[in-house]
């Protein structure tokens, strides 16, 4: 069984590779693809419906029903914001559907101060080969399938 990650925000995606972040573009917590947000204030919603098992203002986790679990991480170095700048929907425990609001952020003012507003999606703890059905690099709408997992 396989489930879809989709896009956490509007943008454009690519490979993990062009992340200026070692961390996410050499795939040591997990493979996956890269948003970069096309806009400005707006909603990062749940990439895959589940139960959120981590919950900081700039990044979340949500764990599938299957086990597959799914990081997206709202910018790069972002943690250094100490939450300014991002208003919570959900608590950590709670059960959320695939394209719920999970977090409102502002990526032109994670730019505006000096951080890059790229959106890592992995998935923790599996290998590349679990990934498959990766979309063309290009425009996408937050909520459209980005790649699948299999669980």
């Amino acid at each position: 069984m396989s489930a879809v990650v989709g896009s956490p925000v509007d943008g454009r995606a690519g490979p993990l590779s062009g992340v200026d972040d070692p961390v996410f573009s050499q795939q040591m917590v997990g493979p996956g693809m890269a948003v970069t947000p096309g806009g400005g204030r707006g909603d990062a919603v749940a990439p895959i419906a589940g139960t959120v098992a981590t919950l900081h203002p700039h990044a979340f986790v949500i764990t599938a029903a299957g086990g597959a679990s799914v990081l997206v991480h709202l910018g790069i170095d972002t943690v250094k914001l100490k939450g300014e700048g991002f208003a919570l929907h959900v608590a950590k425990g709670d059960i959320v559907e695939a394209g719920q609001p999970m977090v409102t952020w502002d990526p032109t003012e994670v730019e505006a101060h000096g951080y890059s507003a790229v959106c890592p999606v992995v998935v923790l703890e599996v290998e590349a080969e679990a990934l498959g059905d990766f979309r063309e690099a290009g425009a996408v709408t937050a909520g459209e399938p980005l790649f699948s997992v299999r669980e």
